[in-house]
């Protein structure tokens, strides 16, 4: 069989990677191409676009972007009439793929969504435009099948691939467990807005040793500033060996905040995007949180630290109570 996979970001090049792995187990002769990353290169799909071009974070910058936007879509279009996958895969990357699957259906080709876009948050109603064009969803949050269900739709829970990653991974676990991990995120706007906030806390915090996640889709340059900190360690590609370690964690909101509480590292998250994007979403958004902890769980485990909240004064007084309070500590362990 030929598949076509799309994946925006790096969470998705990680799952699409996998998920290549599984079909190729079962179908040596399995074909791949599309848009991922690094990963998914790795696994044997031939890339026809790199994730890192399409990494937008926000409604302003989606906007200000309009232009490579469409740009891509009319690329990916070309590219499945041209391969004539017998299925295209959508991997997460709602607004992008929510489009390709309308293209899909209308051109009577086999779609499948693996990973929802995060319909259920905001503008419900979304579900019913997927409903119409997607052949099959696979969802890995169990409060999702329930969601469609709402919408008269029956849809596949397959379990959260995080999971399965951080099993089969074995951590290279450190000797020297006396450091924070900070996670600020793998989209060059994260880095942007997130990095001067944690340098701040990294001054501050001089008696603490800081060890940073960085990840070789964005520009070194970003990481400047804060890497020429004494009390900084950068690591780049060994964020679950740098998670199995650490003693607490500075986590940008997305799949990193579930990754580390299965580390079982207790955590503070945090995130922030432009002022207009975040009115927009503040007016849109219908959950109660946004860290994927707290969704699961459907409760405050974490905190969460959100635009104007996010400030060095307020990350560096969770932090005391992670790293010196046993038992807020253990509490928020799951």
């Amino acid at each position: 069989m030929k598949y076509y996979l799309i994946a925006g970001e790096r969470s998705g090049d990680l799952h699409g990677s996998n998920l290549i792995k599984q079909l190729k187990f079962k179908d040596s002769r399995a074909e791949f191409c599309g848009f991922g990353g690094d990963e998914m290169e790795s696994a044997g799909m031939k890339i026809s676009q790199h994730y890192s071009s399409m990494a937008f974070m926000g409604f302003l910058e989606v906007i200000k972007n309009l232009g490579t936007v469409k740009r891509l879509l009319n690329k990916c279009k070309r590219d499945i009439l041209s391969y004539q996958p017998d299925v295209v895969i959508l991997i997460d990357y709602g607004g992008f793929n929510m489009k390709i699957s309308k293209f899909c259906k209308r051109n009577s080709v086999c779609n499948f969504y693996y990973i929802s876009p995060k319909v259920w948050a905001w503008n419900t109603k979304r579900a019913l435009k997927l409903k119409r064009t997607v052949d099959q969803m696979f969802v890995i949050l169990p409060f999702e099948v329930e969601f469609f269900k709402k919408f008269d739709w029956q849809v596949d829970y397959v379990g959260n691939p995080v999971l399965d990653a951080v099993k089969s991974h074995s951590a290279d676990v450190k000797e020297n467990t006396d450091y924070v991990a900070l996670l600020p995120g793998s989209r060059p706007q994260e880095l942007e807005n997130s990095l001067p906030i944690l340098k701040k806390v990294v001054k501050a915090l001089k008696h603490v040793n800081f060890s940073l996640a960085a990840v070789d889709n964005v520009e070194e340059s970003l990481y400047e500033d804060i890497k020429s900190l004494a009390n900084v360690t950068l690591i780049k590609g060994h964020t679950y060996d740098l998670l199995a370690s650490a003693k607490a964690a500075v986590v940008t909101s997305g799949t990193a905040t579930l990754e580390t509480a299965l580390w079982k590292i207790p955590q503070v998250v945090t995130y922030a995007t432009s002022s207009i994007s975040y009115v927009i979403a503040k007016s849109l958004i219908k959950v109660d949180y946004i860290s994927l902890v707290n969704l699961i769980t459907n409760k405050p485990v974490v905190k969460e630290l959100i635009q104007n909240e996010f400030t060095a004064k307020n990350v560096i007084l969770e932090l005391d109570s992670l790293l010196n309070d046993a038992n807020y500590r253990n509490d928020m362990k799951i």
